[in-house]
């Protein structure tokens, strides 16, 4: 047998073979690369929001087989409203902030519905983090049914494929709580961000399980408030654990069909096949809404208890002094309030929302009995963050206010 070296005549097309084998492997997964790049290109952002079955690989929810109705009962909605002291067009400030949809609902009836940009009734818009709050509805169902024993348990008692990271021992109220202590950079305009690693993880093919697992800890777990969108992932790594089915079909079984969705949803999926728990829901806006009212009705439809009334007041109070309002709390790095992936804007006035980046929204308002839900494609939420948030939440309480008729 000759001990010299092949010729490279004969090395190129065992080369070309594995190239061609490697790019039929992986060329889905480069195609999805670059449809995330251009995710939020100014000229693609709408169509993207309201068609990311087409970026991603997705798993159906079907709508339910007993769809409830709303009541309509139009309504004017105020002109304008005024935000720390500037008097604001109401529906100029609708159009600038690239709203794509908007629901108001008074009493469990429709006051006000709009579409804009080639949103509709039917259309299904990413929900991004509004994802999360129905994530908690679900572990609010599991522990009322016992699958989950409590939720002062660490983490790992349900998932020890996580002693080592930065979520061995914590307990799954302080992940609800997004006090888990695990150290994340959250900020969507620095490239090299937790949360933009995050993203071309997944989009060229990654795990979100693997990637909650490189995460170390921070800080002691339940002393500080820090916005960690992996939480929620690890949260739905629980659902799975406890109950042997994916998130879609929880979702489905305890929510969807028993609240009466009247339409179709999807839910994005990693390349291992787990759900995009921490943002990928795709809706109707009249089925965000929905949510909305559920909760406002503290989890109930007729009279079935869908999930538990103290799970609906639990997730959207502060519980201690780290989850509290106010931007000069040194113990949360958020402005608002926290409860289980629900966020309180100003405890004292009892709203809360669940909330998405570029301005997605469930807002429930239970002192004037409203709820909006509202879809956006708003480029500039990265460089005004906490601007079009306070923004919004004006904005929605002149809504409230004035279909209330109390300040």
């Amino acid at each position: 047998m000759s001990n010299q070296p092949k010729s490279l005549g004969s090395i190129v097309p065992v080369l070309a073979l594995v190239a061609a084998i490697g790019g039929v492997y992986f060329a889905p997964y480069v195609v999805q690369g670059y449809r995330m790049i251009h995710l939020y290109d100014e000229d693609r952002i709408v169509e993207n929001f309201l068609g990311m079955d087409r970026v991603f690989p997705v798993r159906d929810v079907p709508a339910s087989t007993q769809p409830s109705a709303f009541r309509e009962a139009p309504t004017t909605l105020p002109e304008t409203f005024t935000y720390k002291g500037t008097e604001l067009d109401l529906q100029q400030y609708l159009a600038d902030n690239k709203s794509t949809g908007m629901l108001v609902l008074k009493d469990g009836a429709i006051a006000y519905e709009e579409y804009w940009l080639g949103h509709s009734r039917e259309g299904r818009h990413i929900s991004w983090s509004v994802a999360k709050s129905f994530v908690s509805a679900l572990v609010g169902i599991a522990v009322a049914e016992g699958k989950i024993a409590s939720i002062e348990l660490p983490i790992t008692d349900y998932l020890p494929e996580l002693f080592g990271t930065g979520y061995e021992g914590v307990a799954i109220r302080d992940i609800l709580e997004m006090s888990s202590g695990v150290g994340f950079n959250e900020d969507y305009a620095d490239y090299d961000s937790d949360i933009n690693r995050f993203g071309r993880a997944i989009g060229f093919g990654g795990s979100m399980s693997h990637f909650a697992k490189t995460l170390r800890r921070a800080r002691e777990p339940g002393t500080y408030h820090h916005y960690v969108s992996i939480d929620t992932q690890v949260l739905a790594m629980l659902l799975v654990a406890v109950s042997g089915e994916s998130v879609t079909s929880l979702l489905h079984s305890k929510i969807w069909e028993p609240v009466g969705m009247a339409y179709p949803a999807y839910w994005l999926l990693d390349a291992s096949g787990m759900e995009v728990a921490l943002g990928g829901l795709n809706a109707t806006l009249r089925d965000f809404a929905r949510l909305g009212q559920l909760y406002l009705d503290r989890g109930r439809l007729g009279s079935r208890q869908i999930v538990p009334a103290s799970w609906v007041r639990d997730s959207t109070t502060p519980r201690a002094a780290h989850l509290t309002a106010g931007p000069g709390n040194p113990q949360s790095s958020s402005t608002w309030g926290y409860g289980y992936q629900w966020w309180i804007p100003d405890p004292d006035l009892g709203d809360y929302t669940a909330a998405g980046i570029y301005n997605q929204y469930v807002y429930v308002n239970p002192k004037q009995r409203v709820v909006i839900a509202k879809n956006s494609a708003n480029r500039r939420y990265i460089a005004e963050r906490q601007a079009t948030k306070d923004e919004h939440i004006a904005m929605f309480r002149a809504i409230a206010n004035a279909l209330g008729g109390r300040p």
